[in-house]
């Protein structure tokens, strides 16, 4: 309790300081790769990436992802064990967000997409289980996180590889695919709309005041209908801006894909949107939650809560880390999602995109974990094995792979370096 109420503003600057970096991180790989299928596929440029990120990953975070932050994230660290020095809990988050954030900017630097989540997680692991004990670390809650390693994946591709099948026997492997992409895309843009309302209802508005309840039980079952409206006004919308586009001449460069690809590049405007807000809700709390309990225990002087609401200041915080990350460093874990798996038309990409956002919907209203990371990557793959295995880069996908194995014991030793050093600075 002396050591906050001695160095209480020192330490609430410098977690700042260190949740700002964190959140540099999440926007420079984990924002990155949620944006890397649109730039690769050229449907966005960066800029546009960027400005589409800014708004719907702060509306994600916000409207689905800002009701409360659990003080000890993720539930991974028993707070009982900790009533007695809180101090060591601040020490403990403020080493773990500089540990992830540390190996965000080692894995961006080498292009690699890890999973925000599991660097925190590990960090979180890392100062709990060597600085206060073994016991003190839920290790079934561990495990169930670490699961994602395979559930995230697999979930997405293989809803991305049903897409892109979808599409190519709908739309590309027809007679007319302009024609029928102006008939079927409008059904695709549904989904992108239900899937935004449905992650926005699943992951709860009562905040800001708002909660849905049409009496039909479960939270899930509530969501339907709604979501249901918004894609058909999504879908709506989507048809008269189809009608307006003309085909063009294709005569010249003999791509008779040409007019689909260019429809598909705007539809991958919405499936963007889905995906940087899905990854808004579910991601942006990795770098703001450990810092909303440090700023909740300092300003209680030292009363460790089991959940904290976000302030206004931390997200904008956060926020701000996040569109500078994705700004100066983001083009390097782009080009890997983007350019380095597989090759990326619109179409593609769209059917990546659209996979990786179902995705989250789904393992939100069934309780199962995700890296939103995990599920994009696993989307491309996806994607790329519906034109055979030979249009994937393998090289490039076992690395990938042995970075997310890297990732949690990586966060965990830094972590633990840093929980000690600062332990014995203000101790």
């Amino acid at each position: 309790m002396t050591i906050i109420a001695e160095y209480g503003n020192i330490l609430l600057i410098t977690a700042c300081i260190f949740g700002f970096f964190m959140a540099w991180g999440v926007g420079a790989n984990d924002v990155a790769n949620a944006m890397g299928t649109s730039v690769g596929s050229k449907a966005l440029t960066v800029k546009q990436a960027i400005l589409i990120a800014m708004i719907f990953e702060f509306a994600g975070a916000y409207l689905a992802g800002g009701e409360v932050t659990s003080t000890i994230r993720k539930g991974i660290i028993d707070p009982a064990l900790l009533t007695e020095s809180p101090d060591l809990l601040v020490f403990g988050m403020m080493s773990s967000l500089l540990a992830a954030g540390i190996w965000l900017l080692i894995a961006t630097n080498f292009g690699w997409p890890v999973s925000t989540t599991h660097s925190i997680v590990g960090a979180l692991v890392g100062f709990a289980a060597v600085g206060i004990s073994v016991d003190a670390v839920n290790w079934s809650k561990v495990g169930t996180i670490a699961a994602s390693w395979v559930v995230s994946p697999v979930m997405a591709g293989t809803i991305s590889f049903g897409l892109f099948v979808s599409v190519k026997k709908l739309i590309l492997d027809t007679a007319e695919p302009f024609r029928k992409a102006q008939q079927y895309i409008p059904l695709y843009m549904f989904f992108v709309g239900f899937m935004i309302v449905m992650v926005t209802l699943l992951k709860g508005l009562k905040h800001i005041g708002i909660e849905f309840d049409l009496g039909l039980g479960s939270k899930f079952a509530n969501a339907l209908p709604i979501a249901a409206i918004a894609g058909v006004v999504v879908a709506l919308l989507g048809k008269i801006l189809l009608n307006r586009i003309k085909e063009d001449d294709i005569s010249d460069s003999g791509n008779r894909f040409a007019n689909v690809e260019r429809v598909f590049a705007i539809l991958m405007i919405f499936t963007a949107c889905a995906m940087a807000f899905a990854h808004g809700s579910n991601d942006v709390a990795n770098a703001i939650g450990p810092l909303a309990a440090i700023v909740s225990i300092i300003g209680s002087g030292g009363e460790i809560a089991k959940e904290s609401a976000v302030p206004g200041w931390i997200l904008l915080l956060g926020g701000g880390g996040i569109v500078l990350g994705l700004a100066t460093y983001g083009f390097r874990v782009m080009a890997t999602i983007g350019k380095k798996i597989t090759e990326l038309t619109p179409s593609r990409g769209f059917a990546a995109e659209l996979g990786a956002a179902s995705t989250v919907v789904l393992a939100s209203s069934t309780g199962l974990p995700i890296s939103t990371t995990h599920t994009l990557v696993g989307a491309v793959l996806g994607v790329g094995l519906a034109r055979g295995i030979g249009a994937l880069n393998l090289r490039v996908i076992s690395t990938i792979f042995m970075s997310w194995v890297i990732t949690l014991p990586a966060g965990a030793a830094l972590a633990i370096i840093f929980f000690f050093t600062l332990k014995a600075i203000f101790s």
